[in-house]
């Protein structure tokens, strides 16, 4: 596989992280892009991440070894049918997107499949556009792979090669696999956590005591609650049949512990607890999933004047700079009271260590 040039269609977050890293491991390739903020193209030319600002989605397009497809997914799709009579047979498309049948679907009605390779980078950001791009992004993160039938095996063991060069962590799928996967580990738990929401919201009281108290923990597991409501309406649109296989299951099981809580079964119930603590704590840290990991810890703060002070300035001299730091007033450790949230996971391990050397408890999730 030539990658001589490379195109990008849409350059916020993920596209602008994946040509950062491409720049900065590949940096003689010759790039080029477009999306609809001129002025952002311009911003990524001045910085020398990409070699040229396009107006329009049109000829240059056609000097493309590898085309980044970077808009929200069903934009994608208009997009194929634009490119499809000015791309030459070399020309290996790709996309970004966080669901994968509909892409694959229209690809094949264009007869575009032998060069299409979908790709979901399952990393991101609270923040959005180029502006928060970043060159590791997507390091350490599962970067799935789902080839268009008849891409040949060199061409898939290519774009699976410079997926690790940007630190990435590739992972070849059928796209149907995919997306019944994300259903279940990504868009499923994104529903559950604002459907938990919506319930203290509609149960909550005119004084909003469930609004007051409801921090720490349960804030932690609805935090993906705040995603943005565009880009969910579309997953639920783009992959609603394996969502609805994943909610159905979710609903049965959800139905066996009410009957379980019912009749009292109290070993059932155990064995649910039991089962579900310890499959979670096999799940491995090590790399980055679907949904955004924090770093974050909670530990005790002597409730007196400058304590925060105190400890923002112990990290502050380290080197270590704080996310989010905020006092959790229903204790849910004995005595823990501070939840401090660190940027990535090397600030985090730092911070742990300096503030144990300090002599502070430290509680970790």
């Amino acid at each position: 596989m030539k990658m001589n040039t490379i195109g990008f269609i849409g350059l916020g977050l993920i596209g602008g992280s994946i040509a950062k890293a491409i720049r900065a491991y590949h940096p003689d390739v010759r790039m080029i892009a477009y999306m609809r903020s001129q002025d952002t193209l311009q911003k990524a030319v001045d910085e020398g991440v990409i070699n040229e600002a396009c107006s329009e989605v049109g000829e240059q397009f056609a000097a493309c070894d590898l085309l980044f497809l970077c808009a929200p997914v069903e934009t994608n799709a208009r997009y194929l049918e634009q490119l499809k009579p000015m791309l030459p047979k070399t020309c290996l498309l790709t996309d970004v997107g966080s669901t994968k049948t509909d892409i694959h679907e229209k690809v094949d009605a264009l007869g575009l499949t032998g060069q299409f390779i979908g790709g979901h980078p399952m990393a991101g950001s609270e923040k959005t556009g180029y502006e928060n791009a970043k060159t590791h992004l997507i390091e350490n993160a599962y970067y799935i792979i789902t080839p268009g039938t008849g891409v040949p095996e060199d061409t898939v063991n290519e774009f699976v090669a410079l997926v690790s060069s940007l630190k990435a962590l590739p992972l070849v799928l059928d796209y149907r696999q995919h997306d019944f996967i994300t259903a279940c580990v990504s868009h499923l738990p994104h529903l559950i956590a604002s459907s938990l929401v919506e319930l203290v919201k509609d149960l909550d009281g005119p004084d909003e005591l469930m609004k007051r108290i409801a921090a720490g923990g349960f804030k932690d597991i609805t935090r993906i609650a705040s995603s943005s409501p565009d880009m969910w309406e579309q997953i639920c649109m783009t992959n609603s049949e394996n969502i609805l296989k994943a909610l159905d299951h979710y609903q049965a099981q959800l139905s066996r512990l009410r009957t379980e809580i019912t009749g009292k079964e109290a070993d059932k119930i155990h064995a649910f607890f039991a089962t579900s603590r310890d499959y979670r704590n096999s799940i491995p840290e090590a790399s980055a999933g679907p949904l955004k990991k924090t770093y974050a810890f909670y530990c005790d703060m002597v409730d007196e004047a400058g304590g925060i002070a105190t400890l923002a300035t112990i990290l502050a001299s380290g080197g270590i700079s704080i996310k989010n730091i905020g006092i959790i007033h229903n204790r849910e450790f004995e005595e823990a009271v501070l939840r401090v949230e660190l940027y990535d996971e090397d600030a985090y391990k730092k911070a742990v260590e300096l503030l144990r050397k300090y002599r502070y408890t430290i509680y970790e999730r």
